[in-house]
């Protein structure tokens, strides 16, 4: 059984969604970032930053896996699902591109157009412009190909999909990337995308560009 430390974010229902693809059983134990639990000594023991989601194998000697990137990877060398190895290069990259660059940007997006909107006009316009670009650049990507590391839905979809699936905070437009969209759309139709997608908040809705 996997044990699966998390709270609702994009980086925790990439973990979710995984677990609900390959079927694996598992428990969430929530993490209280009002509470800041994510900095209990306790915890800082399985994640040395501090950090969600993290995973505890308790079939694998309670192997703890922190990092969202490392624990896709494991999973899906557990699993023998997502990780072909020989797509594993483009996959490794369109996963590292997500962890490096999607994610933290269109975080800061979050952080000064969705949270902390009026704070800082130099925040608000770059990190504005940048997570456009990211779009843009997925777009482009994926009008060459059916998911971003080639024919087959892979880890790199699942770590990049739940970013995407916050569009409306973002204020971009999906419906104006037709790749995007159509990959978002095909993506969010998968029922264990869906069950992830609500492993916190049984009410929440997918929204469609």
């Amino acid at each position: 059984m996997i044990e699966l430390f998390s709270a609702d974010t994009p980086n925790g229902k990439k973990i979710s969604i995984m677990l609900e693809e390959i079927g694996f059983e598992y428990k969430v134990t929530a993490v209280n970032f009002s509470k800041n639990e994510q900095l209990n000594p306790e915890f800082k023991k399985i994640s040395p930053f501090g950090k969600i989601p993290v995973i505890i194998d308790h079939n694998n000697n309670k192997e703890a896996i922190f990092e969202s990137g490392a624990i896709l990877m494991y999973l899906s060398e557990k699993s023998n699902k997502f990780y072909e190895q020989k797509d594993r290069l483009k996959i490794n990259q369109w996963l590292m591109a997500q962890m490096g660059l999607v994610g933290p940007m269109i975080g800061q997006h979050h952080q000064f157009h969705y949270y902390n909107k009026g704070k800082s006009e130099f925040g608000e316009k770059r990190y504005f412009e940048i997570t456009r670009r990211i779009y843009q650049d997925l777009d482009d990507r994926l009008r060459q190909s059916e998911y971003l590391a080639g024919e087959n839905y892979t880890i790199a979809d699942i770590a990049t999909w739940p970013w995407i699936a916050r569009h409306p905070r973002h204020d971009i437009g999906l419906a104006n990337y037709n790749h995007l969209s159509r990959w978002f759309i095909e993506i969010a139709k998968r029922p264990a995308v869906v069950r992830g997608y609500k492993f916190m908040d049984k009410k929440e809705e997918i929204s469609l560009p």
